[in-house]
């Protein structure tokens, strides 16, 4: 996630956090990137929903994704 901002480091720390309420899902962490592990569909469908609440709050945003699914969490 890039928000098109000044205060960018808040709006990506939200996002994360979001990401952590869901249980039902691992959610690694480290200085590049966020990983997220569980069966594709609940991780599409948790990634959709918190982008669009990230978008609706604004700015602009940039999300880069890689998908593989398959493979188990760490």
């Amino acid at each position: 996630m890039y928000p098109l901002a000044d205060e960018y480091r808040p709006r990506i720390q939200a996002f994360i956090d979001r990401l952590n309420t869901h249980s039902d899902l691992v959610v690694t962490t480290n200085s590049l990137s966020t990983q997220i592990w569980g069966p594709l569909e609940r991780v599409m469908g948790v990634l959709a929903e918190e982008m669009a609440r990230s978008a609706e709050r604004g700015p602009q945003l940039v999300f880069v994704l890689k998908v593989l699914p398959g493979l188990s969490p760490p």
